[in-house]
């Protein structure tokens, strides 16, 4: 009986338990069930269609734009070598200096240039001097022989006519002669009348030769006159050669002087110094690369575009360009330049295709990219992105 008391116990307590248990079940359980699933479904759906909003957005920029990751800021760099040889005595700049146009970048011992340079001053200035003492001869020589060519000619024109004279008076002597003998042969004349006319023939001839050799000596010194005249060609003749060898060297001494100006570097444009490869007391070589140096304002961007996207470009289409350096920068810039070869027909080493094994790599064309003046450093080399916006699109 005791076991069939708690046996009815237990069962009443079952049975309270599982009415009140019944009594809330119904009401909560169907709407548990169907709130989570609908939370579900509804944060897929929200997901999937803002992925497909996105996807379809980045599809559109995609087709819209021509973006390349593979472009850097460049910039013309002047590579500053030397002309001559020697052995950098200074160096006043280094890597960041900022210059100005003629600036001093680099010096050249130029000890031995300019001892040069004096020597052919110096013979230009003996070729010079030369040349003016010869110059002063001539002058000299011109007075003194002109004024004895005048004399000589005036003795010479003074013997013509003394010749002249003494012949008329030989002849008349000699008329006179033949005349005396003719009467003394008559006997109409005496003997001594002859002799004395033979005296005086005999100092008209006496005359006439005299006359004669003054003329010939009055000749000769004519030609001597003009022989010493003739010295003065020569002289002139002399300075001619000592003004073309006074030409040489004067080339000389310019050429000199270009090397003493060459050892002194100057910077052919304001920028800055990129790199130096140098320092003071090294021995350089004509054309050996000293330094670089580049203008920080002239700054463009390089960019290379796919051959498939090259044809949605054109010259003067802006561009958006992103910098690495300033993430939070937008910089604006605008097509200047489409390249007309792709980069691969620029490179070293040649890639043929002699086995008729072939992979087929799209090809990149160069793009240049004007920037709009900004107020932050850009240095050559630095990472950017472009993106350009299609026309039409």
């Amino acid at each position: 009986m005791p076991d069939e008391g708690r046996i009815q116990e237990q069962a009443s307590t079952g049975a309270d338990a599982g009415a009140h248990t019944g009594a809330d079940t119904p009401a909560d359980a169907p709407r548990a069930r169907r709130i989570g699933p609908l939370v579900r479904n509804i944060a897929l759906v929200a997901i999937v269609v803002v992925a497909l909003v996105g996807a379809g957005r980045w599809a559109y920029w995609q087709w819209s734009h021509v973006s390349e990751t593979d472009a850097r800021i460049t910039t013309d760099t002047v590579a500053v070598s030397s002309r001559v040889s020697g052995w950098i005595v200074a160096l006043p700049v280094s890597d960041g200096t900022k210059v100005a146009r003629g600036d001093l970048l680099i010096e050249i011992d130029s000890r031995n240039a300019k001892l040069r340079l004096t020597e052919y001053g110096a013979r230009i200035a003996a070729l010079t001097a030369e040349r003016d003492r010869i110059r002063a001869e001539i002058e000299l020589l011109d007075l003194t022989t002109a004024s004895r060519v005048e004399s000589v000619k005036s003795r010479a024109d003074a013997a013509r006519v003394a010749v002249t004279s003494s012949r008329e008076q030989l002849d008349l002597a000699r008329a006179e002669f033949e005349r005396a003998r003719a009467l003394v042969a008559d006997q109409v004349v005496s003997r001594q009348r002859l002799d004395q006319v033979r005296v005086e023939l005999s100092r008209a001839q006496e005359r006439h030769q005299k006359a004669q050799a003054d003329l010939a000596a009055a000749l000769a010194d004519i030609s001597e006159a003009e022989a010493e005249r003739g010295e003065m060609n020569v002289l002139a003749a002399r300075i001619e050669t000592l003004r073309h060898e006074e030409a040489e060297v004067a080339a000389q001494r310019d050429q000199q002087a270009l090397d003493v100006a060459d050892r002194t570097i100057e910077s052919p444009i304001a920028g800055v110094v990129s790199e130096t490869f140098v320092d003071v007391g090294e021995f350089v070589s004509p054309g050996q690369r000293l330094m670089l140096v580049h203008d920080p304002a002239a700054v463009w961007v390089e960019a290379n575009i796919k051959e498939t996207d090259i044809r949605h470009l054109a010259p003067g289409m802006p561009v958006d360009v992103t910098i690495d350096a300033y993430p939070d920068r937008r910089f604006i810039g605008t097509v200047a330049r489409i390249g007309n070869a792709a980069t691969s027909e620029f490179a070293l080493l040649p890639n043929p295709n002699p086995s008729g094994n072939f992979t087929k790599v799209t090809q990149r064309l160069p793009v240049r990219i004007a920037l709009e003046p900004s107020d932050v450093p850009l240095s050559p080399g630095m990472m950017a992105v472009v993106n350009i916006a299609i026309d039409g699109r």
